[in-house]
C-alpha cells in the first residue's frame, strides 16, 4: 500500500502547489523532506527547476526547522531574479522578482492575504514552518492569474512526507546591535503516521513557531526645496524670503511638481511682477526619526492526510499567522526657513548651481513628534479537499477553503513645540548625510537652548488619536481533473475552475487637539489626574544615529505607549472624549475563473503546454465618510463594478540533449486594483488664499479597471554536471493601465456657493509600461578538489532589466501638460548575488554577498520644487551561516545578517545623489545562535 498512497499523497501536493503536473514535482516534494545541508539542498532545487514545464526557481529547507535566513524574504534574495528592498524595522520586508513588486504568493497552492488587502507580507509566515518555496517567473493557465511580477508558492510540510513519527525542537537566540536586545525564535513540529488496517492510513502533523524581535532604525533627512529670493530680492519680498508659487492675480510664478524640478543652473531667474530675478534653491527643513518596537509573530500549521485505500485521499489543513507589533517614532524636525528679516546668514552655493548647501538661521521653528502605534494581525486558513484517482489515467481533485483575517490599530501621537535660538545646518556634510548644530542663547543661563533633551526647552502641543483596522474573508472552492491519455500529440487535459466570494471592509476614527502650553505644565496636570507622575510621558532617544553624523547625541519625544496607557487622562487634558470607530468602506467580490490545460509532445525532445483562463470579477462597493463627527454624520455612495478576460499561455520545451533544456513561453497576468482605491467619495476643498483660481478634491476611482501584463520569456538551462546547472533567460512584459494618481478639472459649486473649477486629485489607469531583461544563473560544486576544498561550491546570479514607463505630467489646472518617459518605480539596472558555500560532512557554512544598482522608488508630493522623483542608492548585504552536527540529532549554529553596516540612502531626481540628496538609514546587525534537536 505504501508505494501509491505515497503516490497519491505527492500528486494531492503538487496540485495544491499549483505545479504544471502532478508527476514533475512528486519527486522533490518526497525527497525534500530528507535534505541536510547546504549542497543537498541546491540540488533539490535544481531538480525542482529541471522538472517543471513552466520557468521557476526554487529553494529548499536545507532541514526540517532550518531555512539559513531571519526570513523567507532574505532566503528569496539569492534567487536568480528576485531582488529584495525595505530593509527597517529588524527584517527585510519588500521583495520583487524582475524588477516588478506586484507579487502573488500562494501558501500549498491557495491564495492568502491580510486584513482587506489583495496580498500577504510574505515576511509575516516564518520561515521555520516551510519546506520549501518555489518563484513562479511564468504560469500555467490553471493557476490564481493575479501577480503581473509573477508568485511566490511556499510549502509546509505534511505527515505523509515522513517515513513515519517526526519530531523537531528548534530555537535561536539572535541579538540586533542597534536595538541591543536578544530575541528568541523557537519552533517545533510533531508528525506521525498510522497504518489503520482495513481503513486505510493516517497522518497528522502540527507545526508551531514563535519569533520575537526588538528593532531600531535611525534615519536623517534633508528636506525638499523650494524657490527662495537671493540676498538682493524683488523690492516687494524680504532677503532670503520663499517665492511664491502664483501672483496675487493667481496667475504662475513657478510650478510644483515637474518631474525634473525647477531650473537650478547658476543665474537661473523667474518672473516675480514682470522682472526676471535670481534665485537660490533651498531646503525648507531638516529632520530625523529613531524608530523602536517590538514584534510578536506567532504561527502554526495542521496537516491531516487520510488516504482510506489506494484510489481516494483526503486533507485537512490549517494555516496561522499571527502579528502583534508596538512601535515608537521619535521624530524631531526643525525648519530651516521663516520669512522673517535677518533669518539666513551665510549661504553656501554648490559650485555652478544655485542650490544651497550650507547656511546659518535665527529662531527657527521646530518640533519632536512621539509617534506610538499598536497593531495586531489574525490570519487563518482552514483547507478541506480530496483527491480520486478512479482510474490510472484520472485524477480528480477537489477543495473547500476559507479564510478570514483582522486587522486592528490603535495610535496616539503629541507634539512638542519651540523656537530655537539658531542653528548651523549642512545639507550634505558628508556623502549625503546631514549636520545641523544648534546654537544657545549667551544671554540666558537657567537653560541651554541647544539641548534637544531638555523639557525646559519645549511647549506641549499638538496630539492626535487614531485608530481602526480592516478585515477580509474568503470562501473559495476548486475543483480540477486530469487526463492522462495515450496519444502521441496530446499527453494530458486537465481542466477546472474556481469560485470564490471575497469580503473586505475598513474602519478608522482619528481626532486630534491643538494645544501649547510649557511641556512641564502637562506633565504636572497628568499627574493630578492620577497618570503617574506625569515623567512617563517624556521618551528619551540616546545614541542618535549611531555617532555618525555632526549632530546632538540625544533628544526628547512624547512617550506614545504612556499616553496609550493614559488616553483618558491625556484627552481629558486636551478637552477630548474617546471616539468610537466607522466603517469607510464594505466590498463584496465575487470572482470566478475556469481553465483548460493541454500537454503536448513533438517528437522525442519537444513538450510544453497549451492553456487558456477565463476570469470574471464583479464587485458591489459600499463607502462611507464623516462629516460631523460630533452628530455621527456622513457621507455615503454605493457602486458596482465587472471585469472579465480571457488569458492564453503557451509554453514549449525543447530537450536539446540530455543536458541542455530550453523553455519559450508566452503568458498573461493582471492585478486588481486595490479595494481602497476604489471609493467613489470625493472630498473638496474651496481655495485657501485670495486670487487663486482653482480650489482641490481628492477621492477614489470605482472605474479603475485591471493591470494587464503581456510577457514573453525564453530560457537555456544546461544541467552539466550531478547538482550544477549554468542557465539563463531572456523576458519581456507588456504592461498596460499602471494606476498613478491622476488629476482632472471638475466644475461645482464650492461651499462658499461660488461656481470655479476644481483639480481633483484620483488613481487613474493612466500610465503604461515596458520592462525586458536578462539574467543568469549558476550553481557550481567542482568535483577532483583536494581534500580540504572538497565540498567547496558556489551559488551566483546576475539580473540586467530595462524598463520604461510613459506617465503623463499634470498642469496646475489638472490638464495633462505633457508625457515624461522614465524608469519603472522598484526596478534596479543591474544586480547581482554571490554565495560561496563549503559543505564538509558534519558542518558547513555559506557566505553571502546580494548587490543592487540605484533604482528609482516613486514621486515626491506634487508641491515642491526638486525633481520630484526619489531615487535609491546602490544597496549591498553580506551575511554568513554556519552549521555543526554534533550528533545525528543535533545540530548548532551560528548566523549574522546586514555584516557591512551600511548607510542606506536616497535622493531627488536621476544622478543627484550629492546635489539633491535626501534620507539616510542605519539598521542593525544581527547575530544568532541555534540549536535544532530531532528524532
Amino acid at each position: 500500500m505504501y508505494s501509491k498512497t505515497a503516490l497519491s499523497s505527492a500528486i494531492l501536493a503538487a496540485i495544491l502547489a499549483q505545479s504544471v503536473s502532478a508527476q514533475e514535482t512528486e519527486e522533490p516534494l518526497l525527497e525534500e523532506i530528507v535534505v541536510t545541508g547546504i549542497r543537498s539542498s541546491l540540488n533539490k532545487a535544481l531538480d525542482i527547476k529541471r522538472d517543471s514545464t513552466q520557468i521557476v526557481d526554487a529553494i529548499v529547507a536545507e532541514d526540517i526547522g532550518k531555512f539559513p535566513d531571519n526570513n523567507v524574504i532574505e532566503s528569496l534574495q539569492r534567487v536568480t531574479g528576485v531582488q529584495t528592498t525595505g530593509r527597517g524595522a529588524g527584517e527585510v520586508s519588500a521583495v520583487s522578482i524582475r524588477g516588478l513588486s506586484d507579487v502573488h504568493t500562494t501558501v500549498n497552492g491557495r491564495d492568502v492575504f491580510t486584513g482587506a488587502g489583495r496580498a500577504v507580507a510574505l515576511q509575516d509566515i516564518p520561515a521555520s514552518l516551510l519546506a520549501g518555496v518555489t518563484v513562479y517567473k511564468t504560469r500555467s493557465a490553471e493557476q490564481v492569474e493575479r501577480g503581473i511580477a509573477g508568485s511566490i508558492d511556499v510549502l509546509t510540510h505534511r505527515p505523509f512526507n515522513f517515513d513515519g513519527s517526526k519530531v523537531v525542537v528548534a530555537g535561536r537566540a539572535i541579538y540586533a546591535d542597534q536595538a541591543k536586545e536578544v530575541d528568541p525564535n523557537i519552533s517545533a513540529l510533531f508528525s506521525n503516521r498510522w497504518d489503520l488496517g482495513a481503513a486505510g492510513e493516517f497522518g497528522a502533523l502540527l507545526n508551531v513557531s514563535y519569533a520575537e524581535t526588538n528593532y531600531r532604525d535611525d534615519t536623517m533627512t534633508a528636506g525638499a526645496v523650494f524657490p527662495f529670493f537671493t540676498a538682493d530680492p524683488h523690492y516687494q519680498y524680504a532677503p532670503y524670503e520663499r517665492i511664491p508659487n502664483n501672483h496675487s492675480d493667481g496667475s504662475p510664478i513657478w510650478q510644483a511638481g515637474l518631474e525634473q524640478g525647477i531650473p537650478y543652473a547658476e543665474g537661473s531667474t523667474l518672473n516675480v511682477g514682470g522682472t526676471d530675478v535670481e534665485y537660490l534653491m533651498m531646503r525648507d527643513a531638516i529632520f530625523g526619526t529613531a524608530f523602536t518596537g517590538k514584534r510578536e509573530r506567532p504561527a502554526a500549521s495542521v496537516s491531516l492526510q487520510w488516504a482510506p485505500n489506494d484510489e481516494l485521499e483526503f486533507v485537512g489543513e490549517m494555516f496561522y499567522t499571527g502579528y502583534r507589533n508596538s512601535s515608537q517614532n521619535a521624530m524631531w524636525f526643525s525648519n530651516t526657513f521663516e520669512n522673517q528679516n535677518g533669518n539666513i546668514e551665510i549661504p553656501t552655493i554648490y559650485d555652478g548651481t544655485n542650490v544651497v548647501k550650507e547656511h546659518q538661521g535665527k529662531r527657527n521653528g521646530g518640533f519632536q513628534s512621539g509617534d506610538y502605534s499598536y497593531g495586531e494581525t489574525d490570519s487563518f486558513l482552514y483547507a478541506l479537499g480530496a483527491t480520486w484517482e478512479p482510474t490510472d489515467s484520472l485524477t480528480i481533485n477537489s477543495e473547500l477553503i476559507y479564510q478570514d483575517s483582522e486587522f486592528t490599530t490603535d495610535f496616539f501621537a503629541m507634539r512638542f513645540d519651540r523656537v530655537s535660538y539658531g542653528l548651523d545646518v549642512d545639507y550634505n556634510d558628508n556623502d549625503g548625510v546631514p549636520s545641523l548644530t544648534l546654537w544657545d542663547n549667551p544671554e540666558t543661563t537657567d537653560v541651554d537652548e541647544s539641548d534637544m533633551a531638555a523639557v525646559a526647552n519645549w511647549n506641549a502641543g499638538t496630539i492626535y488619536d487614531n485608530g481602526g483596522g480592516n478585515s477580509g474573508d474568503a470562501s473559495t472552492f476548486t475543483v480540477d481533473a486530469d487526463w492522462q491519455l495515450d496519444n502521441r500529440f496530446i499527453n494530458a487535459v486537465k481542466v477546472g475552475g474556481r469560485y470564490e466570494v471575497r469580503t473586505a471592509e475598513e474602519f478608522t476614527r482619528a481626532q486630534d487637539a491643538g494645544g501649547s502650553q510649557p511641556l512641564q505644565a502637562l506633565m504636572d496636570e497628568l499627574a493630578e489626574a492620577g497618570a503617574g507622575d506625569g515623567s512617563g510621558l517624556v521618551f528619551t532617544v540616546n545614541d542618535y544615529f549611531d555617532g555618525r553624523a555632526d549632530i546632538f547625541d540625544s533628544y526628547i519625544t512624547a512617550d506614545g505607549s504612556y499616553m496609550l496607557d493614559n488616553a483618558s487622562a491625556v484627552r481629558s487634558a486636551y478637552g477630548l472624549e474617546a471616539e468610537a470607530v466607522y466603517k469607510t468602506f464594505d466590498i463584496e467580490e465575487t470572482s470566478a475563473a475556469a481553465y483548460v490545460t493541454a500537454d503536448f509532445t513533438l517528437g522525442d525532445r519537444v513538450s510544453g503546454e497549451l492553456g487558456a483562463r477565463y476570469v470574471s470579477y464583479e464587485q458591489d462597493m459600499q463607502f462611507w465618510a464623516e462629516t460631523a463627527a460630533q452628530t455621527n454624520e456622513y457621507e455615503f455612495s454605493e457602486d458596482t463594478a465587472e471585469v472579465s478576460d480571457v488569458l492564453p499561455s503557451v509554453v514549449v520545451n525543447w530537450d536539446i540533449t540530455n543536458d541542455v533544456v530550453a523553455r519559450l513561453a508566452y503568458t498573461q497576468t493582471l492585478r486588481m486594483p486595490n479595494f481602497a482605491d476604489l471609493n467613489a467619495l470625493q472630498y473638496w476643498q474651496d481655495p485657501l488664499t485670495e486670487g487663486a483660481v482653482y480650489g482641490t478634491g481628492t477621492g477614489g476611482n470605482p472605474d479603475l479597471e485591471p493591470t494587464e501584463s503581456t510577457n514573453y520569456d525564453l530560457s537555456l538551462e544546461w544541467y552539466f554536471a550531478e547538482g550544477s546547472s549554468l542557465y539563463g533567460a531572456v523576458f519581456k512584459r507588456e504592461i498596460e493601465g499602471l494606476v498613478i494618481p491622476g488629476r482632472t478639472t471638475i466644475v461645482r459649486t464650492g461651499n462658499d456657493g461660488v461656481e470655479r473649477p476644481y483639480v481633483l486629485s484620483a488613481p487613474v489607469n493612466a500610465a503604461d509600461g515596458e520592462l525586458s531583461g536578462v539574467e543568469l544563473g549558476l550553481v557550481y560544486f567542482p568535483d577532483n578538489l583536494p581534500e580540504v576544498l572538497d565540498g567547496l561550491g558556489v551559488q551566483a546570479s546576475y539580473t540586467a532589466l530595462d524598463s520604461s514607463q510613459q506617465t503623463p505630467e499634470f498642469a496646475e489646472d489638472g490638464s495633462v501638460s505633457g508625457y515624461v518617459d522614465s524608469e519603472m518605480s522598484g526596478v534596479s539596472d543591474s544586480s547581482y548575488s554571490v554565495v560561496l558555500a563549503y559543505d564538509k560532512e558534519v558542518f558547513d557554512a555559506r557566505l553571502s554577498y546580494v548587490w543592487r544598482e540605484a533604482f528609482y522608488t516613486g514621486n515626491e508630493a506634487a508641491i515642491f520644487a526638486n525633481p520630484i522623483q526619489f531615487w535609491n542608492r546602490p544597496e549591498q548585504s553580506l551575511d554568513f551561516q554556519f552549521s555543526y552536527d554534533v550528533t545525528d540529532s543535533l545540530v548548532v549554529s551560528f548566523d549574522a545578517t546586514n555584516l557591512l553596516d551600511d548607510v542606506y540612502q536616497s535622493y531627488y531626481g536621476e544622478g543627484n545623489q550629492n546635489l539633491f540628496n535626501f534620507s539616510n538609514g542605519i539598521y542593525s546587525r544581527t547575530f544568532a545562535l541555534g540549536a535544532r534537536y530531532s528524532f
